[in-house]
């Protein structure tokens, strides 16, 4: 009995030798640890990731127009603008039409809501309260008198260029588009930055 008691004990330590070689020193909360070697797919892996990274990023970041991931997104856009505006043909930033697309259209609403939530929003918050810009939804405004005016200050910029002009980036029919979407924030107004300019009419009248 005290035999095989001890033949057993002999090889599970001689087991335990084996196993033992590769763990490591320090056991952190007697957890032992395998020093066991990184796997070479995954060393392939890392270097490659490594010798990558320095193209893709001359590629992708090298200031060459196009190739960005904004210039992407820009240019996929445009192409599905256009298509869009084939069914209204190119609008006329007046009064009429601007009232049409507000009050008639406001399925079409939604694509001035995207154009300024991509390019207005930074500076007059995403619901129309203002942060470096002015509240667009009191009654309040500084360059603008009637609603055509918010597609001329979209085109011509204000502000001695605080208001950037957008004439040159966006198309046509955004401006207009856009400037409806803009005239609409005045039906739903929100807790913002406090009144500036002059109090103007309401936007039918």
């Amino acid at each position: 009995m005290n035999k095989n008691s001890n033949a057993t004990m002999t090889g599970s330590s001689d087991l335990s030798s084996d196993q033992n070689a590769n763990i490591l020193d320090h056991a952190p909360d007697g957890i032992r640890t395998n020093d066991n070697r990184v796997p070479t797919w995954w060393k392939i892996l890392f270097v490659a990731s490594v010798l990558f990274a320095p193209v893709y990023m001359l590629f992708f970041h090298g200031g060459m127009p196009g190739r960005s991931v904004h210039d992407q997104y820009s240019s996929h856009l445009g192409e599905m603008m256009e298509v869009r505006f084939k069914e209204i043909g190119v609008l006329t930033a007046d009064r009429q039409t601007i009232l049409e697309y507000l009050n008639e259209k406001p399925e079409w609403l939604a694509v001035g809501k995207a154009t300024y939530q991509a390019n207005c929003a930074t500076c007059h918050s995403a619901d129309g309260g203002g942060l470096v810009g002015p509240n667009l939804t009191d009654d309040h405004w500084k360059h603008v008198r009637s609603v055509e005016g918010i597609a001329n200050v979209l085109n011509n910029g204000a502000g001695n260029g605080t208001m950037p002009a957008w004439k040159n980036r966006l198309h046509r029919n955004q401006i207009v588009l856009t400037a409806a979407y803009v005239a609409s924030l005045r039906n739903n107004p929100v807790a913002g930055k406090g009144p500036e300019g002059v109090e103007i009419a309401d936007w039918n009248e």
